[in-house]
């Protein structure tokens, strides 16, 4: 059978990788030395056209099934791996079957869940890589889609405004229905914390972290997070015909949470009201973010912008001005001059919209032990010269 490749878009460059040779046995002429999840494939990045992809070695329906499968979360907007392609009927020199491989984008400033303790991890974080990968599981849920296979190895972690974002690396046994009935949804909850609990005790036992977890606490936390907020997601309220304000509360609780209300079931009787959401969109912070800005960042990350850009209108005296105007001052005059501040060698180790959270932190950690407010270019400044040189890179061997 002679090579075959399927893809959204065809790189003429990919079919000078040397396919006839196993995977394992690339040289550095191809691979890119960066950190991988375990896995029980063969995985290595190789570098395309100054592209990053990662190449997966399995079974030729198994991979044809999840490229299928990760276009359709890409299609679905869900947070997964970017996917490129599948090369099959490869053979050795000999002629001998290789194993197809499944191309998918690298993602950015995304590190494996062990490269995360290994590199800075405090133990009070802990909790925010579990909230990461609950809000991944509620979101796909609410899409339709069965995991299967819930577990940080199948997961890649974004640091996100002081916490971190979650998305899906591995599709293999992941299904797409119109709905992800309740017995398929707890599945993927015990199956979760069966894997998690798992994987944090192997952590722990390899001495690859000096963070000591409470794998208990941790798969516990995880279930009880998933069931609240799938509950505040979708979960039917009443209360009295006088009581229509809850209506918003409701809809501000989701906002916060980072989710849109797209549709509202409400069913007004002689006294009772029912609301119940029926559609509901995560994002909402991004969304608002990128309308404003043309900023495309992670949600929490936008919420913290959001609110340094609510501070600028309210110092400046914006507040009667078109908010888009004053969006774009704030872009032109803050967000931008201080991201330029971070120096051009170092813009693998840290993503721009986390840069300027770090340094808002800085920020008033000086302002603190000063007594007034520090400048914020000051603060940048500083923060460049004193703490970044020291923070992990969250592309360690690209730094």
């Amino acid at each position: 059978m002679a090579l075959h490749v399927v893809a959204a878009r065809t790189d003429p460059a990919l079919f000078q990788l040397p396919w006839s040779t196993p995977l394992a046995e690339w040289d550095r002429q191809y691979v890119v030395p960066l950190p991988l999840g375990l896995s029980r494939h063969v995985v290595r990045v190789v570098r395309i056209n100054h592209q990053f992809l990662a190449v997966k070695e399995t079974e030729e329906t198994i991979a044809l099934r999840e490229y299928d499968m990760l276009r359709t979360l890409q299609r679905l907007g869900q947070p997964a791996v970017v996917p490129r392609g599948v090369v099959r009927g490869r053979t050795d020199i000999e002629g001998n079957p290789l194993p197809t491989a499944l191309l998918t984008e690298h993602l950015h400033y995304s590190l494996p869940y062990r490269t995360v303790f290994q590199h800075g991890l405090r133990p009070d974080q802990v909790p925010a890589l579990i909230d990461a990968l609950v809000v991944l599981l509620v979101r796909l849920h609410l899409a339709g889609v069965y995991w299967g296979d819930v577990s940080l190895s199948n997961a890649l972690f974004r640091r996100s405004a002081g916490g971190f974002a979650a998305y899906l690396v591995d599709a293999e046994t992941s299904e797409h229905h119109p709905t992800v009935s309740d017995a398929l949804r707890e599945h993927d909850v015990t199956v979760g914390i069966e894997n998690i609990f798992a994987e944090l005790m192997d952590l722990q036992a390899s001495g690859d972290t000096d963070v000591i977890v409470d794998g208990f606490e941790i798969v516990t936390q995880l279930g009880d997070r998933y069931h609240a907020l799938w509950d505040e997601l979708t979960v039917a309220e009443e209360f009295g015909n006088d009581e229509w304000y809850r209506i918003e509360q409701r809809i501000g609780r989701l906002n916060d949470l980072g989710f849109d209300v797209d549709e509202l079931d409400v069913q007004a009787e002689s006294d009772r009201v029912r609301i119940q959401p029926r559609v509901v969109e995560a994002g909402h912070h991004c969304r608002e973010l990128r309308q404003l800005t043309g900023l495309d960042v992670e949600d929490s990350q936008a919420r913290k912008l959001l609110n340094d850009l609510a501070a600028f209108t309210a110092h400046g005296g914006y507040d009667d001005e078109d908010r888009e105007t004053v969006a774009r001052r704030w872009l032109a005059t803050v967000y931008t001059p201080i991201v330029e501040i971070l120096p051009i060698d170092q813009r693998r180790k840290i993503a721009p919209a986390e840069f300027f959270h770090e340094v808002m932190e800085h920020r008033w950690a000086l302002s603190d032990i000063a007594g007034h407010e520090v400048n914020i270019f000051d603060s940048a400044r500083d923060y460049v010269a004193t703490v970044l040189p020291d923070r992990p890179s969250d592309t360690p061997t690209l730094s």
